[in-house]
């Protein structure tokens, strides 16, 4: 399926077909787009040569951000909030255990929000009235994470086992890493997640209820903010006519999309960085 974008019609799969030149696909989209290769006030590095990059250091990268000294204290404060735990609700309480299980689990902005993470994790994930259920109309990790890990029905034992806490604790050290990235390059950490998460997807409401997912894809095919304000069916819909969904186990058609909401995100900023310069201008 074709992307749409405006009133043009483009078929990304074709722009995006494997080559041995990286900035080949950045020039395309760029004379296509208007997004240059570097502007003042904004990054010069080529995101889909960051993206690359960072795909191909990330095993060892993530292994030295587990290793830093503040990332290992927390896993340390983690491991004992676990080991110490007596009750589900003692343990989803505590803030050390919070930090690194709701951030690597895609909850990092609720960390502070003790109350609410222990309600909903705690509830049956089964019970389409349950808190988690009721989170995941704007939020799929509540769900999901309430799902995998069954602390309703596990109790502590969903958690204490050595491979668990590993899975955990790696996954801490690899969203601290793909957030760092994004300092030099503006939305890395998003296209690294939507490349290792987007086979998941199988529904437009899938790709709505996934903060990262909604912001890739809106983004990558020119989708406007305002879509938020629609009925349901609206924002089905528009998600449904700009994604394939049977593409998204193909490496080639995802990479596509990410290498767009990335050039996408680089043009944003290069306006916003002109008009910046136009109003001091005339200031």
């Amino acid at each position: 399926m074709s992307g749409a974008i405006g009133s043009s019609t483009i078929n990304y799969a074709l722009l995006f077909q494997p080559s041995s030149s990286t900035s080949g696909a950045t020039s395309i989209l760029q004379a296509l787009y208007g997004a240059p290769a570097s502007t003042t006030g904004t990054s010069s590095v080529d995101p889909i040569v960051a993206l690359q990059l960072a795909q191909a250091n990330q095993t060892t990268d993530i292994a030295n951000e587990a290793k830093t000294p503040t990332v290992e204290l927390q896993i340390a404060a983690f491991t004992k909030a676990v080991q110490s735990a007596t009750s589900v609700k003692s343990l989803l309480t505590n803030p050390s255990f919070l930090t690194v299980f709701l951030t690597a689990n895609g909850l990092g902005s609720s960390v502070n929000e003790t109350a609410l993470a222990q309600q909903a994790l705690s509830s049956n994930p089964d019970d389409s009235s349950s808190l988690a259920n009721q989170l995941s109309t704007t939020n799929s990790a509540w769900l999901a994470t309430a799902k995998t890990y069954n602390f309703y029905a596990n109790g502590l034992a969903a958690i204490q086992s050595p491979n668990v806490l590993s899975t955990i604790t790696n996954g801490y050290a690899e969203v601290l890493w793909r957030q760092s990235l994004d300092n030099q390059t503006p939305g890395l950490s998003n296209a690294l997640y939507f490349l290792a998460n987007a086979a998941s997807l199988t529904s437009p409401d899938e790709v709505l209820g996934n903060s990262v997912a909604r912001t890739v894809v809106t983004t990558a095919f020119g989708i406007p903010p305002q879509l938020a304000y629609q009925p349901l069916q609206a924002e089905e819909a528009a998600i449904g006519n700009v994604l394939d969904f049977s593409k998204l186990n193909d490496s080639h058609y995802v990479q596509s999309i990410t290498d767009q909401y990335l050039v996408q995100l680089q043009l944003s900023a290069s306006n916003s960085a002109a008009s910046s310069s136009i109003a001091g201008l005339i200031a």
